[in-house]
Formats: structure tokens, C-alpha cells, sequence
């Protein structure tokens, strides 16, 4: 699928205020919390599927 060591940098665009709980959790388990905060985050499968669930809130770059 991916691979090894492959990195991605997540940062939080949109707010989620008036948005689903799930959706809240999402952003939570990505380590994510307030607008505008990074991380950087192992590509792996089931990080690809938490970004799935909030892509309209978050900007996703390769990094390395």
C-alpha cells in the first residue's frame, strides 16, 4: 500500500464547532485540537481513514 516510513504532516483548517461528535473524535485521535496546529503522523491505513472522515477540515502534505 504505502510505503515504510513514509510521513505526513496534518494541520487543522477548519473548526469543529457544529460538527458531528465522530467528527470531533477524529480530530482528537489525530492529535488535533485547535485550528492552525500540525502534526506529523505515520502514513499508514488507518490514519489515511481518520483524514477520510475530516478531509474538509484538515490540509494533508508529504513530508520526507
Amino acid at each position: 500500500m504505502t510505503e515504510s516510513g513514509k510521513k505526513l504532516r496534518v494541520t487543522q483548517t477548519g473548526s469543529p464547532i457544529r460538527r458531528p461528535k465522530e467528527q470531533r473524535q477524529t480530530l482528537v485521535g489525530l492529535g488535533l485540537n485547535k485550528l492552525h496546529r500540525s502534526r506529523v503522523l505515520e502514513d499508514t491505513p488507518a490514519v489515511r481513514g481518520m483524514i477520510t472522515k475530516v478531509h474538509h477540515m484538515v490540509r494533508v502534505e508529504e513530508v520526507g
